[in-house]
């Protein structure tokens, strides 16, 4: 006899201009005026985060600059963020989808998804669900989202986008051909900029098109890739939703920043990537970790952006060398002909503080152990007195360039180096 196939039920939830939802629920005053998150202008920050739904009217995008959004509303407000109240927020959210299943997935910090396969005997069907949860979100929290509903993570998560604000949308075995299909490429989740261009050049550029596209043409021009594209495109997903309690594994720490001024020297360079490694460094103690690749990230004034890796000889979570180890890539990997507005630092590869290493005769380990000290006693100090009670020397000979405290000017902790000063924690997802 044939075992009888039970169809998953899978959710996905995004907290609608979550930033900007946030701010105007705790702040009234504005809650019918066109509101934006966004970075600070004076420190060439001035990008748009969030935006609420009035000014969402006006044209307003995530991504243009500040100014360009004024001009589009004058009458516009914008907030800096605060990315602590938007943690809190986050996590109540999560206690609510945890009323309903312990198969609760984070995809950022305004989205997870939910398995509720298991719940549906008790609470009504998917649709039932996420009407519920979306009900008691603006109840509790004062806020909106929207929901997916599919029998996959990755359908789940193109419902979500599809209406916005605060609405349901199903995708079905039956229905995603109609709904699905129709979509850009570009919609599919996982599918960039850089796919969406080698697609387009193949002809493709629909949802469908993907879905219908010979395979072994996908795997010429898109390699492994192009397959997994393909069985997403047709709703084979077959990911599970991670387990509540699962800790999500923190790939790398790292931090970027949008420079005060262009810089055009080595030397400028090495002054901004101490600022950024004593953050990263600071970062990777916080979570017991050690970094044993460090990644550097350049963008140049015409918005050419490229990535540059080097392993290190020892695991560390010393600022020292994770910034002489960025200096030294820079030196290496880089030619410098235009100048920089934008330098990044990530330690990767990580592995726990104890983690073994083989000795040799040729590192000092007793001295390596007493900066370890050092370091731990520095944190220390700055959580009683402030980020800026202790700086390197190095720091302090151009202070209008390296002044900035990482942690005061947090935008995102989910991010690549795509934002303006952001500490990037990339969490390891199963899809």
């Amino acid at each position: 006899m044939e075992a009888s196939f039970t169809e998953r039920t899978v959710l996905h939830c995004d907290l609608n201009g979550f930033y900007a939802s946030v701010e105007c629920f705790c702040n009234p005053d504005i809650r019918d005026k066109p509101v934006i998150v966004g970075g600070d202008v004076e420190l060439r920050h001035g990008i748009v985060l969030a935006k609420n739904e009035i000014a969402k009217k006006y044209g307003i995008v995530t991504g243009e600059a500040v100014w360009q959004a004024k001009n589009k509303c004058p009458g516009l407000i914008s907030v800096p963020p605060d990315f602590e109240k938007y943690l809190k927020f986050s996590r109540l959210a999560r206690e609510i989808y945890n009323r309903y299943t312990d198969l609760v997935e984070p995809f950022g910090i305004d989205e997870c998804w939910l398995d509720v396969t298991g719940s549906t005997g008790l609470f009504g069907d998917g649709t039932a669900i996420a009407n519920e949860i979306r009900d008691t979100i603006r109840r509790e929290m004062g806020i909106t989202a929207s929901a997916g509903v599919s029998f996959n993570k990755i359908f789940a998560k193109l419902g979500s986008d599809m209406k916005k604000p605060d609405a349901t949308t199903v995708i079905t075995r039956d229905n995603y051909q109609d709904k699905v299909w129709r979509l850009p490429a570009s919609d599919l989740l996982y599918v960039g900029g850089a796919t969406t261009k080698k697609l387009a050049r193949m002809g493709v550029n629909t949802i469908g098109e993907l879905a219908r596209t010979d395979l072994k043409l996908l795997t010429n021009h898109l390699g492994v890739w192009g397959a997994v594209l393909s069985r997403f495109a047709n709703g084979q997903d077959n990911s599970s939703v991670a387990q509540k309690g699962d800790e999500a594994i923190i790939k790398s720490v790292g931090n970027s920043t949008t420079l005060p001024r262009d810089v055009s020297t080595p030397e400028e360079v090495k002054k901004v990537f101490y600022m950024l490694a004593e953050s990263v460094a600071s970062r990777l103690r916080e979570h017991g970790l050690k970094a044993t690749t460090v990644q550097i990230y350049v963008r140049d004034n015409e918005l050419f952006s490229c990535e540059r890796q080097a392993g290190l000889s020892y695991p560390t979570f010393l600022s020292g060398e994770i910034a002489e180890k960025a200096v030294e890539i820079f030196a290496k990997k880089y030619v410098l002909r235009k100048p920089l507005r934008s330098l990044g630092v990530r330690g990767c590869n990580l592995v726990p503080k104890d983690h073994t290493v083989q000795l040799d005769f040729f590192t000092d380990f007793n001295r390596r152990e007493k900066m370890e000290h050092l370091e731990y006693e520095i944190d220390n100090i700055r959580r009683r007195f402030g980020y800026h009670v202790i700086q390197r020397g190095i720091i302090f000979e151009d202070h209008k360039l390296t002044g900035i405290n990482p942690k005061d000017h947090t935008i995102h902790p989910l991010n690549y180096f795509d934002g303006d000063i952001s500490t990037d924690y990339t969490l390891k997802h199963s899809a």
